[in-house]
C-alpha cells in the first residue's frame, strides 16, 4: 500500500527528491550569475542615459545655432541652451567667416556617468538671416563653458 501512495504521488513528473550534495545548487548558481545580471543593467542604463543627454545636445545647438541666426546676442543662445540641455551644460559660440557656430557640450548624468568621465557635444552651424544679426566679436559676447576662462 506504501508503494501505491508513493507512485500516485509522483505522477505530477516531479520525480524523486533531491539528494543531499544537490541541495543549494540552484542558490549558489544564482549567487553567481547576480553580479553580472546588475552590471549589465547599469550598463545598459548607463548607455540609455548618454543617449538621451546625446540627443539633448544635439537640439539645443540646433536651438543655439537658429537663435544665432535670427540674431540673439551669445548670452541669450547660452541661456537657450541651458533650457534644452540642462543646467549643467556649456556652449561656445564662433564665428567662421559668414557662418555662426555652436557648441554644446555636457556630461552624463547619474552615478555611472560620474563613474566614466563621458563628455558629449555636438555643434550646430548656420548663416545669419538677418541683416543685423550680432556677431561674436568680444570675448565677453561669446559664450563659454563651465569653468572655462576667457
Amino acid at each position: 500500500m506504501n508503494g501505491l501512495k508513493h507512485a500516485k504521488a509522483n505522477r505530477g513528473g516531479r520525480g524523486a527528491s533531491p539528494t543531499p550534495a544537490c541541495r543549494g545548487a540552484v542558490t549558489a548558481e544564482f549567487a553567481v550569475a547576480l553580479p553580472s545580471v546588475v552590471l549589465l543593467l547599469a550598463l545598459l542604463l548607463a548607455g540609455s542615459a548618454a543617449g538621451v543627454t546625446q540627443i539633448r545636445i544635439e537640439e539645443a545647438a540646433r536651438g543655439g545655432a537658429r537663435a544665432l541666426a535670427r540674431g540673439a546676442p551669445a548670452g541669450e543662445v547660452g541661456a537657450i541652451v541651458r533650457r534644452l540641455a540642462g543646467e549643467t551644460a556649456g556652449s561656445t559660440v564662433a564665428l567662421d567667416g559668414e557662418w555662426l557656430g555652436v557648441t554644446v557640450s555636457g556630461r552624463v548624468p547619474g552615478p555611472v556617468g560620474s563613474l566614466i568621465p563621458w563628455t558629449l557635444s555636438a555643434s550646430a552651424w548656420t548663416r545669419a538671416e538677418a541683416s543685423g544679426a550680432v556677431r561674436p566679436s568680444a570675448p565677453d559676447e561669446v559664450s563659454r563653458f563651465p569653468g572655462q576662462r576667457a
